[in-house]
């Protein structure tokens, strides 16, 4: 999405800013969903712009864990011309720094780079990852694009781990519906698929032999395929010229290769999260 400098569009900002930011919480991964993307069909203004808030999120301590967490969130984002750097919607990265390449009134292509804030897994999660080797944070090189009309978004993105942590790639597309009940609520939810590559999905699902000595877990070698299937559902509210409230709630199914992985206690995961904040 975009900064506005229409009152009503700046708060949807935040708050579009914010559902993205929320992925900062945890790491990103094959679970993390897309941003409630943008309805705005407006070409961006240049100068700088701006958004902090705050959110606080519950989710899994690691993929396919019964466990959750509770994770603060500060939201911050910035962006001049085509350049941006925090959490911006629309670029299925949680927090980087990347620029837009193309961008018309229903379109976006850009580049970001971007790091992990929180570790993907750590051997103190739960007792079952004992022995296995924590999934240390990385840096990703991701290329994304929306499509966007006033009743529906289509958000896709593909990410490569750059910093040698064996975390492979993924790939992402989401599908949101928006309807809007009055000029401040904005209501949207829709499907989304991630794959992963080999080496992704090795790394957060597999068991090496090394690991299973250790662990006592059966060695598991899965390969490329579906790495998580999603459901993602939000709500924002401007509540005046700058400030805006949010809430979002993803429920994903880890299907097939990595669902079967013993290090999966629950298929089905849950992650909700509320936020507010400012946009100037």
């Amino acid at each position: 999405m975009y900064f506005l400098r229409r009152p009503a569009n700046v708060g949807r900002f935040f708050v579009l800013t914010a559902s993205l930011a929320s992925n900062t919480a945890f790491a990103q991964s094959s679970t993390t969903p897309a941003a409630l993307a943008s309805t705005n069909t407006s070409v961006p203004d240049d100068g700088w712009r701006y958004s902090l808030g705050f959110g606080v999120f519950e989710t899994p301590k690691y993929q396919g864990a019964s466990a959750t967490r509770f994770q603060p969130a500060p939201i911050v984002g910035a962006a001049y011309g085509r350049m941006f750097f925090g959490s911006i919607a629309d670029t299925s990265v949680p927090f980087g720094v990347g620029a837009f390449l193309y961008r018309d009134d229903y379109f976006r292509l850009g580049v970001a780079l971007s790091y992990d804030l929180v570790s993907p897994r750590d051997t103190s999660d739960d007792f079952r990852l004992h022995g296995l080797p924590d999934i240390n944070r990385t840096a990703h090189a991701t290329l994304f694009g929306n499509y966007s009309r006033d009743w529906f978004s289509l958000v896709g993105a593909v990410s490569q781990d750059i910093a040698a942590e064996n975390e492979g790639t993924t790939a992402s597309l989401d599908l949101l519906t928006h309807y809007h009940p009055s000029s401040r609520w904005t209501l949207s939810v829709g499907p989304g698929i991630t794959w992963g590559s080999a080496q992704y999905n090795r790394t957060f699902f597999g068991v090496d032999s090394e690991g299973n000595a250790r662990s006592g877990l059966p060695v598991y070698t899965p390969g490329a395929g579906i790495a998580a299937f999603r459901l993602t559902a939000g709500a924002s509210y401007i509540l005046s010229r700058h400030w805006s409230l949010g809430a979002r709630v993803v429920a994903t199914r880890l299907p097939g290769t990595v669902g079967n992985s013993p290090i999966v206690e629950r298929k089905a995961q849950m992650t909700y999260g509320t936020f507010a904040g400012y946009a100037f």
